[in-house]
């Protein structure tokens, strides 16, 4: 039976109606299957949820008891019958505990993927391409001008700022969930050993991270750093605007997000130093994941969902948008 006639876009998000759960919802509902822990994927109030262990982790510490009613752990490979429906979740390569779900129904497979990325990334495991019937793919960078540089560039550049610049302190932008310890555990591998700063906004979920075995190497909370002259200090983008941030004197200012691969939004961020990082599949890796998987149907969540879709079907699939709205592309 194709997934067509089983999965389905409802005000809710995706359903799946054979086993009565939802995916990544959108509102509240009875079963939510939780592809990963950033806010336009993780929802607050569901009653139940299932997702990996490290995801309901980084829920419960964003969300607290709104997190879910009952938090069901999920592991990579794991095969769960419900209502008839096998679900199995496999690694995504997006954040840490990142998952694709698959689904299989009366001999037919579909595989939701969540967000992903398909560059190795030192805090989580990587993409696994899983065969199927439908793969239901992002399009956050589905655009042909989306190609992400070599990671290791963009940290080599960072840490040449900053022996270029030793007494400025440098404040980089980075999402809480993902980007932030990427960038930690890239600069670690890249051979920076000097303590890191944190705004109080990503602690916790470095703390997450450290439970679940991901070494970050020495943090310091930014709070009573004191002199923090050729430092290098980690927070939302967001916190350029604050007081704290504008007391600091001639900073260099830094962020990492696969969107500075748009030079204006770079500008009207006002970085001095725009590092393109990014956690999701770029233009090439998204039609490369298509040929992995070898799906002969493509359906597009959110993002850049035109182009995508056109290449798509140039290259041999059926393609189609779902037009699905509520991503907001969290950690981009």
């Amino acid at each position: 039976m194709h997934p067509r006639h089983w999965i389905s876009v409802t005000p809710a998000g995706l359903y799946c109606a054979p086993g009565d759960f939802h995916i990544d919802p959108m509102r509240r509902v009875a079963r939510a299957l939780v592809t990963h822990g950033h806010s336009d994927h993780a929802r607050p109030g569901n009653a139940h949820v299932l997702a990996t262990a490290p995801t309901l982790s980084i829920m419960r510490e964003r969300l607290g008891t709104a997190a879910g009613g009952t938090m069901q752990p999920a592991a990579y490979g794991e095969r769960i019958e419900i209502g008839g429906v096998t679900v199995e979740f496999a690694p995504a390569g997006h954040v840490l505990g990142s998952a694709q779900i698959r689904l299989t129904y009366k001999g037919a497979r579909i595989v939701v993927s969540g967000d992903y990325k398909r560059r190795p990334d030192p805090t989580c495991p990587p993409f696994e391409p899983l065969a199927c019937d439908v793969f239901v793919t992002e399009a956050t960078f589905g655009l042909p001008v989306f190609r992400h540089p070599p990671v290791e560039a963009e940290i080599a550049r960072l840490l040449a700022s900053l022996t270029r610049h030793p007494a400025r302190t440098h404040l980089v932008g980075v999402y809480s969930l993902g980007k932030c310890q990427r960038v930690i555990a890239e600069l670690r591998r890249a051979g920076y050993d000097r303590p890191i700063y944190l705004h109080a906004a990503h602690a916790g979920l470095c703390d997450v991270y450290a439970a679940h075995g991901v070494e970050l190497g020495e943090l310091r909370p930014l709070a009573g750093a004191g002199d923090l002259a050729g430092a290098l200090v980690l927070c939302p983008p967001s916190s350029f605007a604050d007081g704290w941030s504008k007391q600091m004197r001639d900073p260099v200012l830094a962020g990492a997000s696969g969107w500075n691969r748009v030079r204006q939004r770079a500008l009207q961020g006002g970085l001095e130093l725009p590092l393109i990082v990014s956690d999701h599949a770029d233009w090439d890796e998204l039609l490369e994941t298509f040929a992995d998987v070898a799906a002969p149907e493509i359906w597009v969540t959110h993002g850049r969902e035109e182009a995508l879709v056109h290449e798509a079907r140039k290259r041999g699939f059926d393609a189609r948008a779902l037009n699905m709205v509520g991503f907001e592309e969290e950690g981009s």
